[in-house]
């Protein structure tokens, strides 16, 4: 049986909310240094609830929670500042982020240098949300899982020329051909090069790595449809 414990002071995101009874909410939130939690929030639905203003989503929390299990009590969360709300394509693109840890991020394994990294993209956007970190955040993301990227090297264990074309094999690395390819996986050493340095000047490396990195994601989400994708391409056509 798991004993009754106590955290308090610690850095954290709302990762995503929804209602539980008429009054409460189950928070998943990012922490710092017990990474995914889920949180009862005890009548954070009411209209005179301190917890109304706070549990927002995108914004630097310190929190406190008690209990044990799966599902345990938060106690106390307060805001932190210093970070501007998103509006556009930036909400979209934090909404984007925020699928992928609840998608991906196991409950209670901490990732405390991935927190880090997170906060940091979440203050780029305030600022004017890019292709180049999104990529960067999705490189992270699957470095911290065990997932990290061969991209300096090929199977064979030669380094990668940034003027060949290879085929990412997931699990594997980049295998080289003898000329461009045409799937998803199919990228130049050049892409490798400058996602492994995460330089994206270069507009067909940023081309490239996005559709390398959907590829790869689809196949550690097993395929799962993201819901701010759909929505930001859908909101991109009207």
């Amino acid at each position: 049986m798991n004993q009754r414990h106590k955290i308090d002071g610690q850095p954290a995101f709302v990762l995503h909310a929804y209602p539980y009874s008429e009054t409460s909410l189950i928070v998943d939130v990012f922490s710092r240094d017990h990474g995914r939690v889920a949180l009862l929030a005890r009548g954070a639905r009411r209209p005179r609830s301190v917890l109304r203003g706070v549990l927002l989503a995108f914004q630097p929390l310190e929190v406190a929670w008690a209990g044990r299990g799966e599902v345990q009590t938060l106690i106390r969360a307060e805001w932190q500042g210093g970070q501007p709300l998103l509006a556009g394509k930036a909400l979209f693109c934090a909404y984007y982020l925020n699928e992928l840890l609840m998608h991906l991020l196991p409950r209670e394994d901490a990732h405390a240098r991935l927190f880090s990294i997170y906060a940091e993209t979440l203050r780029r956007f305030a600022e004017g949300a890019r292709e180049a970190d999104l990529r960067c955040f999705e490189h992270a993301l699957l470095q911290e899982l065990g997932y990290g990227l061969t991209l300096e090297a090929d199977v064979a264990g030669a380094a990668v020329d940034v003027e060949a074309h290879y085929a990412y094999e997931i699990e594997r690395g980049p295998v080289r051909l003898p000329g461009p390819g045409g799937s998803a996986l199919a990228v130049s050493g050049r892409t490798l090069l400058d996602l492994a340095r995460a330089d994206f000047s270069d507009p067909r490396s940023l081309v490239e790595a996005k559709q390398l990195m959907r590829t790869l994601i689809g196949h550690y989400t097993s395929g799962r449809s993201l819901v701010s994708r759909r929505i930001f391409r859908e909101l991109q056509e009207l």
